[in-house]
């Protein structure tokens, strides 16, 4: 590998084609600038920090850790390696540990040729595009970080896989938890061994696929936002009569769920079935979802007595506003869950748990709970549209909807008494990404969008 591809900052993580992209010098590089950019956000000497070390399954993750792990420690850093694991876990054990930050090594969702980094700073707040993915990027950009620190940081590895199981159940009452035949596809990722011990304790007949963590991902690629990738869920699950199904990414920190009758569960509907569950143990919480969501968030946060409040879309957005206000939960449409009580960290295994009881405590299958969300939100989805000037066409939509209720929060954001819809530019390319809701019927849905992306695209 030559020069450092600047692509591989992202607005939320270090990613890119292993080998090609990012090697095992680099891995050291981004380590030793991970150190010193902690170090200012913290406040403190590299010398002085105490930084958290996971890795995914990927079969380049062992080799790529290690020298993660050894920037740091020559930076002066000391380092908790905590082994295989998901990025949850890692996020756990920065916020149990009371840790100034964390390193994942993991490409998450993405297909087997890559690999990656996820940061995070004390409280598990990821580094992000407006604080410490640029400064990363210079560092590393720069070249040679030059000789280690004349003291060597401390080495120690823990398994914190008990702690957090224990952390984990503590959101429900397994007691209440009925036998439910379920589903489940880990992606051949980190869900079996995360996850897995957990479900293991509760009553439900499982269907286990792909449990078992595979860098050669044999089955399917790690992804369920993709339909293909969540096809055979659909069909095992209409094959074995299940109630539920649930699939996990390739690190596990998002789970994505498919109702008995084998339709595909919507984020924003996720998360107000969520944040019913919450609201029902912490009346009156505090709950946060994104520009991007369908109102049935909002309406069903205040019917059942919590606050409902709109946030940028971004881990560092809804971590940060989640501490500064004491949110009990935040969803995004994309699948990411933040708990309060979880170090305000996003986890794919809490859902899971918390859907399990839902389902049990109701006495319902997810279709009967999905109903009334089906017959009266009709949602487009995300739809991306390449655009030379996304500012500009941003301008040009807002002209032309004179008679809306204008947001500027994340994008822009256009509200009617009976539809709304949010365009945002994409952070990393000339991207527009609109969703869109009518309240109508679904052909209002369509012919509003439709009318939208004829304005994007032209």
């Amino acid at each position: 590998m030559n020069a450092v591809d600047p692509s591989i900052f992202k607005a939320y993580d270090v990613r890119g084609l292993y080998g090609d992209q990012i090697d095992e010098a680099l891995a050291y590089r981004i380590g030793r600038g991970f150190a010193r950019v902690l170090g200012e956000l913290e406040g403190k000497d590299p010398a002085d920090l105490q930084v958290g070390l996971g890795r995914d399954m990927r079969l380049t993750a062992p080799a790529l850790s290690a020298r993660y792990r050894e920037g740091l420690l020559d930076e002066g850093a000391s380092v908790t390696d905590i082994g295989e694991v998901g990025t949850e876990m890692l996020y756990f054990a920065v916020g149990w540990r009371e840790l100034d930050g964390g390193l994942m090594c993991t490409a998450s969702h993405n297909p087997k040729p890559y690999t990656g980094a996820k940061c995070v700073r004390r409280g598990a707040i990821a580094l992000s595009g407006d604080a410490g993915i640029g400064e990363l990027r210079e560092m590393v950009l720069t070249g040679d970080p030059g000789p280690p620190a004349e003291v060597r940081g401390d080495l120690r590895e823990e398994d914190v896989a008990a702690d957090f199981r224990q952390a984990a159940k503590r959101f429900i009452d397994p007691s209440r938890v009925r036998p439910i035949k379920v589903v489940l596809d880990g992606g051949n990722g980190m869900a079996g061994p995360m996850v897995g011990p957990i479900l293991d304790e509760l009553p439900i007949d499982q269907v286990q696929t792909y449990w078992t963590p595979d860098g050669n991902f044999p089955d399917h690629e790690p992804n369920p936002l993709l339909p293909e990738n969540r096809q055979f869920v659909v069909d095992k699950l209409l094959a074995e009569g299940a109630e539920l199904g649930i699939a996990w990414d390739g690190d596990a920190d998002r789970c994505f769920f498919i109702d008995d009758a084998g339709r595909f569960v919507d984020g924003d509907f996720l998360t107000a079935l969520l944040a019913e569950s919450i609201l029902a143990k912490e009346p009156s919480a505090a709950i946060l979802y994104d520009v991007r969501a369908s109102r049935a968030v909002r309406d069903t946060v205040e019917r059942a007595g919590g606050t409902a409040h709109e946030n940028r879309v971004g881990h560092a957005f809804f971590k940060t506003r989640m501490r500064d206000e004491g949110a009990a939960f935040g969803g995004e449409v994309s699948g990411h869950y933040y708990f309060r009580d979880f170090y305000c960290a996003d986890s794919g295994t809490l859902p899971a748990l918390l859907i399990l009881e839902l389902l049990s405590v109701k006495g319902r299958r997810m279709s009967e709970l999905l109903a009334p969300y089906h017959e009266r939100y009709f949602i487009s989805g995300e739809i991306n549209s390449t655009v030379a000037d996304p500012q500009a066409r941003m301008e040009e939509i807002v002209a032309a909807y004179p008679e809306g209720r204008v947001g500027r929060l994340d994008g822009v954001s256009v509200d009617f008494d009976d539809w709304h819809f949010n365009v945002r530019p994409s952070n990393t390319e000339p991207l527009l990404r609109l969703n869109l809701e009518s309240l109508v019927s679904p052909a209002d849905m369509a012919e509003k969008r439709d009318a939208l992306l004829e304005l994007i695209r032209r």
